[in-house]
């Protein structure tokens, strides 16, 4: 059965900034297949993620151009060698680019362990976290100008009313800006929070 690569880069925004995160997709020459029933498991987003990993070795040598047969059959292998077949991998590949939650919890488990203070922020502090930072958001003055005093006594009100001490707050932010999985896990509290 002749396979061909469909789809080649997806972006993923990340609470940072914006990091390119490479989705590629195989049909066979009939129709995609349709979505899975249901909430993609944690078993095959770990399973799309290792296929994807060695789909994107392969599609990176295509360069844009059209993959030779050994190619195609190099990445069916990497996807079947993974635990999916290729209608499933095809399935959730269409899911991660259309779910902002799916694209958040892949992020969490592409981004290396965490270490540290980031190791130990628990999921109630993510989400702790995640709230306070719309807020401060919100508050913050335009173009990155001095908070004033209200707007500082606003935005210490809105970090404690999350839960959150203010030390807690800081410790944690400044674990995000150092740690990917953190990042991550902000990321997907805030596309569950939507």
């Amino acid at each position: 059965m002749r396979l061909q690569l469909i789809a080649a880069v997806s972006a993923l925004s990340i609470a940072a900034g914006l990091a390119a995160v490479g989705t590629a997709a195989f049909a066979q020459e009939a129709p995609a297949a349709a979505a899975p029933a249901g909430e993609v498991t944690d078993a095959q987003l770990t399973a799309f993620n290792t296929a994807m990993q060695k789909v994107k070795t392969v599609s990176a040598a295509v360069q844009g151009g059209a993959p030779t047969a050994e190619q195609q059959a190099e990445m069916a292998a990497a996807v079947e060698a993974s635990g999916l077949g290729i209608e499933q991998f095809n399935a959730i590949s269409g899911k991660v680019s259309s779910d902002a939650v799916l694209r958040a919890r892949l992020a969490v488990l592409d981004a290396p362990a965490s270490s540290g203070v980031a190791a130990g922020v628990t999921d109630e502090e993510v989400s702790q976290f995640a709230s306070a930072m719309v807020k401060l958001r919100e508050l913050a003055p335009a173009g990155g100008a001095t908070p004033t005093p209200e707007q500082q006594t606003a935005m210490a009100a809105a970090v404690e009313e999350s839960g959150l001490s203010r030390e807690r707050f800081n410790a944690v932010a400044t674990a995000v800006s150092a740690d990917a999985r953190l990042r991550a896990r902000v990321q997907l509290a805030d596309a569950r929070r939507g």
